[in-house]
């Protein structure tokens, strides 16, 4: 404490306030999106700058968390508060996101100096050292941690740990600290200038495009003079060309409130989902912002459609096959070992094959995975359906957005974290072969948009004797997820697809093969998998050969390894891509267009039981009476045998 006590003595003797820890709140309900540090100089209105903030793990001693003051200017009665994005009153600073605090036993130190001089895994210090507090939610005391930075007392956020979440550490007039009701923004005895608070009030569902909405400022209290000032909608993309409407607000003396109107511009561009905030500009002394910065989406009505179908109502045959000429070539007549190692020898080629960051693959999927119904969508594969491109997740929390699904999972693969996470370009790319396993974290063939709790679900699980995905899922996916599987268990070395549930340890298997060989052919290749074939093509100059030819896995693990591969078997020249099964999902009935005759049929449960035989008769009906789930539709056109998926509804 005398080291403390010196500094104290040393800087208000050029120039500096006091400042001490006023007030902390580690843990609030639900989130932790209201937690907040509150700072107190002697002096009201004093700059900040110069301090910094250091918040430290008491299992540790090591800094977690570093917050510059650089910019900040307390108020009146000398406060000045860092929260989260729902504290109100509006903090001076947000922390960088929600529930970064931790409850304890932690400390927090409020430095001289910059957040350069405390990077992350810093250990607390009495150097530079203006004040500190160690905090818990009726923990045992961090005692080590104590004696870094030179304090006696670790205090609790409750009486109990149930009321840690309704209460704060709060500091009293004589230097110690108490729990009571958080008063954020204020001083604590409830003494000094009390602020008229301004709420924005707007229904944030999302908005279309040509869409007028009702923005309302309201104060807690009239105002006695008029209260003039401005917002602004700007964000981003969206700009002041996306809208028309005031963003001058004047609340007349006597009244708490005044509402501005907003029409949303319906233009001819597709520029996108966007995102605008309403925040305030400069309000006047006398006032604070309860809320701020609140955000709506806009959605674009000038997307685009794509000429074939989403995974969940596939298309075969409208995306053409863009690889180069003779790309396959060198695998004519080969089977077994031999065909594996040729197929690798394309898809590895040290000469030619691309490798990028995992920063890249955002954009990549962007485009890639794209929804075929909505190009400001993409498809999430195994909970299929959409999400919004702008929903990628950039937070803590995953609910309601999409992140990048690693198909042959990181744990598994021994790449994880094995590239950067900053996005570089198209044109920004390092070679690689078949033992560079780390390009594994961001090869784009194996990495799919997913919805974020869904992919924390899946984890580290095997297909098939795991995972199968969401309850109700129609397995639209399967065939993808085992040709990725396929592609990765070629592409590097060190990795195999085996049969069962293999451990995660040791690093290089996946399960289960029986599983995935029966997926390939159950859920063929369709044009969505084509489109993101040929576009991650133009990235990594590099196919997924088991999607241009599926019967390749067959080859190299099932049933046809000593059988000589041939192109021409491979994709036999016939009509299988302009015959289609519709309606699909379907009801009471199928049809079958781009036959030429009356053929025989059958259909198969997913377990493999013959549920009808029959001979379809060519431009007719042929009713059905199935339970609801998906099938096999098998038939024979002029001696080739035909496979489609059928959904029932």
């Amino acid at each position: 404490m005398i080291k403390k006590i010196l500094w104290f003595l040393l800087f208000s003797n050029i120039g500096y306030s006091q400042v001490v820890i006023n007030e902390l709140d580690s843990d609030t309900p639900s989130t932790d999106d209201k937690e907040f540090i509150e700072l107190k100089t002697t002096v009201p209105n004093t700059s900040l700058n110069g301090y910094v903030l250091v918040f430290f793990n008491g299992a540790n001693n090591l800094s977690y968390l570093t917050m510059d003051l650089d910019g900040i200017i307390t108020n009146s009665n000398g406060i000045a508060t860092i929260g989260a994005s729902l504290l109100s009153p509006v903090p001076n600073r947000y922390f960088p996101f929600d529930s970064v605090v931790q409850n304890g036993p932690d400390g927090v130190g409020l430095y001289l100096g910059n957040g350069s001089d405390f990077p992350t895994n810093t250990p607390a210090t009495m150097t530079n050292l203006i004040d500190a507090l160690i905090h818990e939610t009726n923990d045992a005391d961090a005692t080590a941690l104590m004696t870094a930075l030179g304090e006696t007392v670790s205090y609790d956020e409750g009486a109990t740990s149930a009321l840690a979440t309704s209460q704060s550490i709060q500091r009293k007039t004589d230097g110690t600290y108490e729990a009571k009701t958080p008063t954020p923004g204020a001083n604590n005895d409830g003494s000094g200038d009390i602020y008229n608070g301004i709420l924005i009030s707007v229904n944030t569902a999302h908005k279309n495009e040509n869409q007028s909405f009702d923005i309302t400022f309201t104060t807690q209290t009239n105002v006695t003079s008029d209260l003039n000032f401005n917002f602004t909608l700007n964000n981003g993309t969206f700009t002041a060309a996306d809208f028309t409407g005031s963003t001058a607000v004047t609340i007349i003396a006597g009244l708490n409130t005044a509402t501005r109107t907003i029409q949303l511009v319906d233009d001819v561009l597709d520029e996108g989902d966007e995102v605008l905030s309403i925040k305030f500009g400069t309000i006047p002394s006398g006032f604070v912002k309860m809320n701020d910065n609140i955000q709506i989406r806009v959605i674009d009505n000038d997307f685009t459609v794509a000429a074939w179908g989403t995974p969940l109502n596939p298309t075969h045959g409208i995306v053409a096959n863009a690889k180069p000429a003779g790309y396959y070539d060198t695998l004519e007549g080969l089977s077994g070992a031999a065909l594996r190692q040729a197929i690798q020898d394309i898809i590895a080629n040290p000469s030619t094959v691309r490798a990028h960051n995992y920063g890249d693959v955002v954009d990549i999927l962007k485009i890639a995975d794209q929804n075929p119904a909505n190009s400001n969508q993409v498809w999430m594969m195994y909970v299929e359906s959409p999400r919004a491109k702008l929903d990628y997740q950039t937070g803590s929390s995953s609910t309601g957005t999409w992140n990048r699904e690693h198909i042959y999972c990181q744990s598994r693969g021994g790449f994880t974290d094995g590239t950067s996470g900053t996005a570089d370009g198209i044109n920004v790319w390092m070679p690689t072969n078949a033992n560079d396993i780390l390009s594994g974290h961001a090869d784009a063939h194996h990495i799919r948009a997913e919805d974020g709790p869904e992919n924390s679900s899946r984890n580290e699980r095997n297909y098939g004797s795991d995972y199968n995905g969401p309850v109700g899922n129609q397995g639209s996916w399967h065939g993808d997820v085992a040709r990725a599987v396929f592609y990765m268990c070629v592409r590097y070395n060190g990795l195999e697809v085996v049969n069962g549930n293999p451990p995660q340890n040791p690093d290089g298997f996946i399960g289960d093969l029986a599983t995935l060989l029966t997926w390939n052919v159950s859920d063929p290749s369709d044009d969505f998998e084509m489109n993101r074939n040929n576009y991650i093509y133009t990235w990594q100059y590099n196919r997924n050969p088991f999607i241009d030819h599926p019967d390749l896995a067959d080859h190299i693990w099932g049933t046809k390894t000593t059988i000589p591969w041939s192109a021409t078997l491979s994709n036999p020249d016939f009509t299988e891509s302009k015959i289609v099964l519709y309606p699909n999902p379907a009801n009471e009935y199928i049809m079958i267009s781009g036959l030429t005759t009356d053929i025989p049929i059958e259909i198969y449960s997913m377990t493999g039981i013959k549920v009808y035989q029959g001979i379809y008769k060519n431009n007719s009906h042929l009713n059905l009476n199935l339970a609801a789930g998906i099938y096999l539709v098998k038939f024979s056109e002029d001696n080739k045998l035909v496979t489609k998926k059928l959904i029932i509804k």
